[in-house]
Parts: structure tokens; C-alpha cells; sequence
């Protein structure tokens, strides 16, 4: 949406809200600021928009000319006095879109690493079960057994690889999508640790990458915890998307943990929940902990979508 339209827009609601549409015009507003922020528009942007609406409908109105003139003057004032709040505004925008491609950067570099991991480590092992099959022909019977216990050594070796790689990044994400990358992520959690996750997805089509990888990596992390700190036995995850953004929450059974101290600590699990609000942070979200000794940790997570 260009401003001219916003504009159009915006003068409208406050007409309507002039003319008794108190709640109607309200939303309105609300979903024009949405629109303005996700433009990048700021908040002299919106000052300058409120003003000449109200400025056209007081013309209309017909105030007198000295009435103008003091609306202007206050105009003038209230934007120097927000030129501060935009000062702040534009550099915390400026900040995210610097994080949000450190972010990229990251995500592409861990994708070769992980293709190095699941291709060329593949063709190394692959040689070296040649070379163990051309050994054991020379050797007697008895030997063979060590030869074969070495080819089990090397299969859980490839195994680990083919995990470590998929977790670093799944294809699975980029193929299929989100719901499909976290039933995976649950059921290699599960077979790795006995710990019961649960993915509850009502997802149809895909989201943003963006989205989608920031979402894949909270849960990876929310996952991670639950299984090495929590002691838990089960987890649950799921993901609602709803008109104007999308939920993820994961919740497990476990002992629980003081939100506050953790947070404050700058161990594993301080820095991974940082972490979490950090790559939120980029793509306008919130994170929510909740949590208590002996009660369990409840990860919940809400991303806005763009129209």
C-alpha cells in the first residue's frame, strides 16, 4: 500500500469514528498502524497522517484561519517531540534487518557444513567399506568377525553423521515445509533420548522461510532443554496459524525452573533462551516462558504474517 492510500484510509476511520464508530474505527486504526509498521513506515510517519486528516476534516468544518494556524503550530511541536522516540525507532529497525542477515548468513553457512557432513563424509565412508570388503577376501574366517565388527562401528558412525547433518539443517524444511521438519525432529529426538514428543500442526502451505526456519530452530532449542535439563518424559508441540500471525507453543512435563533466575544466568540455558528472543526479535515476534519448580516448562511463541 502506497501512503496516498493509507491516507485515504485513515481519514475515513476518523470520520467514521467522528460520526459515532467508536469500535469499528478503532480496529481500523489498529490494522492501519499494522500495515504502516510492516511498510516501514515510523512514527513521524504516522503523526504527519493523523495530522492531515484532521486538517482536511476541520477545513471542511470550516475553522477559522487562526484555528489552523494554532493546529499547525502544534503539529510542528508534537513531531520535534517525537523526533526522538523515531530516532530510536529507526535505528531499532536498522538493528533487526542487520540481525535478521547475520541470521541468513548463519543459516546458509550451517547448510554446507551440513551438506560437507552428509555428502563427502558419505563417499569417504563408502571407500573405506570397499577397502574392508577387499581386506576381509584375505583373511581367515575368524579375522572376518573383527572386519564386520568395524563395518557396525563405521554404520553407527554414518548413522550419527546423517543426524548430525539433518539437524544442523533439514532438507526436510526446505523440501516439505514445517510441520513435516518437526515430526522429524520429533521422532529423531525420541529414538536418540526415549523422550515423547508430540507435534499437533493444523498448517496447510507453506510460510515465509524466514518464518519457518526461526520457528524450526526455537523448537529445535525449546526440544534440546527439555531433553538434557528438564528430565522430562514427554513434550508437546504445536503450531496454529491464525489470520494475522502464527502460534508455536512446546510444553513438557519436566522439573521446571525459576524464569527469572535462569534468564539472568549466563549458562547453556540463559543463552539459549536469549537466543530464542533474539532471532523473534528480527521478524517482529514474542516469546513467552512460563514456568515453575516442578511444574514443567511452557515455550510459547507468536510471529506476525504479513498480509
Amino acid at each position: 500500500m502506497n501512503q496516498a492510500g493509507l491516507h485515504s484510509e485513515y481519514t475515513a476511520a476518523l470520520v467514521d469514528s467522528l460520526q459515532g464508530a467508536d469500535e469499528a474505527a478503532l480496529a481500523r486504526g489498529y490494522e492501519l498502524g499494522r500495515r504502516a509498521l510492516v511498510h516501514g513506515l515510523g512514527v513521524l510517519d504516522m503523526a504527519a497522517l493523523s495530522h492531515q486528516a484532521l486538517l482536511e476534516i476541520l477545513r471542511e468544518k470550516r475553522l477559522s484561519q487562526e484555528g489552523l494556524t494554532v493546529l499547525e503550530s502544534a503539529r510542528n511541536l508534537f513531531a520535534e517531540a517525537l523526533t526522538p522516540f523515531e530516532m530510536t525507532h529507526r535505528g531499532y529497525q536498522e538493528t533487526n534487518v542487520a540481525l535478521r542477515r547475520l541470521n541468513e548468513s548463519l543459516e546458509e553457512g550451517v547448510k554446507r557444513i551440513a551438506h560437507v557432513l552428509h555428502g563427502e563424509a558419505a563417499q569417504l565412508l563408502a571407500v573405506v567399506y570397499i577397502a574392508l570388503d577387499d581386506l576381509s577376501r584375505d583373511l581367515p574366517p575368524g579375522e572376518r568377525k573383527k572386519i564386520q565388527k568395524v563395518r557396525e562401528f563405521l554404520d553407527q558412525i554414518e548413522a550419527d553423521l546423517r543426524r548430525l547433518s539433518h539437524e544442523l539443517h533439514p532438507t526436510v524444511l526446505d523440501d516439505l515445509g514445517l510441520t513435516p521438519a518437526l515430526e522429524f525432529l520429533a521422532k529423531g529426538v525420541s529414538q536418540r533420548t526415549g523422550l515423547a514428543v508430540r507435534v499437533e500442526s493444523d498448517l496447510t502451505g507453506r510460510l515465509p522461510g524466514a518464518v519457518e526456519m526461526a520457528l524450526y530452530r526455537i523448537v529445535q532449542e525449546a526440544v534440546n532443554n527439555a531433553s538434557k535439563h528438564a528430565r522430562a518424559r514427554q513434550v508437546k508441540v504445536q503450531v496454529r496459524r491464525e489470520p494475522r500471525q502464527i502460534r508455536c507453543s512446546v510444553r513438557d512435563d519436566g522439573a521446571g525452573f525459576d524464569v527469572s533466575e535462569a534468564l539472568a544466568r549466563k549458562g547453556e540455558r540463559g543463552l539459549g533462551f536469549i537466543g530464542i528472543r533474539e532471532r523473534l526479535n528480527t521478524l517482529g515476534g514474542t516469546v513467552e516462558i512460563s514456568s515453575q519448580p516442578g511444574s514443567g516448562t511452557e515455550v510459547s511463541v507468536s510471529i506476525p504474517l504479513k498480509d
